[in-house]
């Protein structure tokens, strides 16, 4: 997670273990003010150019917003300089670029805050279906490779108890999901093969056979006319001799419509028999799609698995909103408790599981050092980072009643970096597709977002939308 302060014009990086990284930054000068909320990291390019501004080379780029606001490697006088992006240190960005993954929040406060240890009976934990499925997985250990993690954070226990929520865990899963993956591929292969034999079958029926059958039974009309003629011109036939040549004539007719009917009667079972081979390829191309779906869908609901939960609860909206690899999975109303009083902004993260239970340590950060009662902004003071109040973060956690069927949304497997935010405000019109939850203070200045600022999308609905479709992005 990333914690930029605004106030103090500096950047914190924590993890699990706390922060660990810290520099100086330059947000959005007047008119062009960073806005203050939650996002999170949605594209990384080690080397962008504004469409916005000239001269506007952003190394290391970090977009939160498809609008344009970014994290990047820029000058820093000392003070916000910039047309709303975050502006770090060279050595720091191109540092921290080759650290994070696209989904990392990225928090905007007003005045510099630390995320506090909470635990609440109300934070999600893994489903028990999910501890089932993990006791039947298989217990000899998994290879893991060293490089950048164990060399923050130590060597892996190989032996580590299979959990909902583990390393370990999370490692088979990924095995399973890319078994299915595998099995899909060979699916379209097979799916490929059918389509071609179909379109060979359907071009045989359509094609030589037809012609032949269609040749034959013309024939066959033109053999029947000259034996009508015979017979005709035999009944007036004045003459012996003339009579003989015609009977001769009508025998060889009649062997000749003969070998026509059976020449006919060949091509109709040959007909028959392509127009079956193309029905039974086209039934296989049915059959091959249907079982493509099918892989697709186990791979997909393997993969999702493996992703993060993300879980949004507003009391502007009064709604509740679930996103898996921002991909919105559920949205329902949702009950809290004295919903005209202010309950704050919270984003609550889990860190990493605790015993075999399914339970997750989590911390909480708030967007503000007294969350439901928001003190004027104050002068820039390079202060330490505010712990978060746990008592306010309760305090919400307490007004919170979860419907079954979100919980059975949100708690199949909860992993680290699952996150649970608690708002006053309602969704950006930033959050759409390929975006986690964005969430932006209504009272703080928003200069960077009203100069880029697109069309409003209608709530109903809203996370069925892309609002970024045909839109062109900005950038700092």
């Amino acid at each position: 997670m990333a914690i930029v302060s605004l106030g103090d014009q500096r950047i914190s990086i924590y993890d699990a273990r706390g922060k660990f990284l810290e520099a100086p930054v330059s947000t959005g000068s007047t008119g062009y003010e960073t806005p203050a909320g939650i996002f999170s990291i949605v594209q990384k390019k080690e080397m962008h150019s504004s469409n916005l501004y000239q001269d506007g080379e952003m190394p290391f780029m970090q977009r939160i917003t498809w609008t344009g606001i970014a994290l990047h490697a820029g000058v820093l006088p000392g003070r916000p300089a910039s047309h709303g992006c975050i502006r770090l240190p060279s050595s720091f960005a191109e540092h921290v670029f080759g650290l994070t993954d696209l989904g990392m929040r990225v928090l905007v406060v007003r005045d510099d805050m630390s995320p506090s240890d909470i635990a609440h009976p109300v934070l999600f934990k893994s489903s028990p279906a999910a501890k089932e499925l993990a006791a039947a997985l298989p217990s000899n250990p998994v290879p893991t490779n060293k490089g950048a993690a164990e060399a923050r954070f130590g060597p892996s226990r190989r032996n580590a108890e299979v959990v909902p929520g583990s390393a370990r865990y999370l490692q088979l899963l990924q095995s399973i999901a890319a078994t299915k993956t595998e099995e899909v591929a060979t699916a379209n292969k097979r799916l490929q093969e059918a389509r071609a034999a179909a379109t060979r079958a359907i071009a045989e029926e359509a094609g030589t056979n037809r012609l032949l059958l269609r040749a034959s039974e013309a024939n066959l009309v033109k053999a029947e006319a000259a034996l009508k003629d015979m017979e005709r011109r035999l009944e007036t036939a004045t003459t012996p001799q003339i009579k003989e040549r015609l009977e001769s004539a009508k025998a060889k007719a009649l062997i000749k419509i003969e070998e026509i009917q059976s020449q006919l009667q060949a091509a109709r079972l040959q007909a028959q028999a392509r127009r079956s081979t193309a029905e039974h390829a086209t039934e296989e191309v049915g059959a091959a799609a249907a079982d493509r779906d099918r892989a697709a869908d186990a791979a997909d609901e393997v993969t999702r698995k493996t992703l993060p939960v993300s879980v949004f609860i507003s009391r502007k909206t009064q709604r509740l909103y679930v996103r898996k690899g921002n991909y919105p999975i559920y949205e329902g109303p949702v009950s809290i408790r004295d919903a005209q009083a202010t309950i704050g902004t919270f984003v609550f993260t889990a860190l990493e599981p605790l015993g075999t239970s399914g339970e997750m340590r989590w911390n909480v950060v708030a967007m503000y050092r007294n969350p439901t009662s928001i003190e004027p902004s104050a002068p820039a003071r390079n202060a330490s980072a505010a712990p978060t109040d746990v008592n306010a973060a309760n305090a919400a956690l307490d007004r919170i009643v979860f419907a079954p069927e979100a919980l059975d949304a949100i708690s199949d497997i909860v992993w680290p970096g699952s996150s649970l935010i608690i708002s006053d405000e309602g969704p950006s019109s930033e959050t759409g597709k390929d975006t986690d939850f964005v969430v932006v203070m209504s009272g703080e200045p928003q200069g960077a977002l009203k100069m880029r600022q697109r069309e409003p999308m209608p709530m109903g609905g809203w996370f069925e939308r892309s609002p970024f479709r045909g839109m062109r992005s900005f950038s700092d």
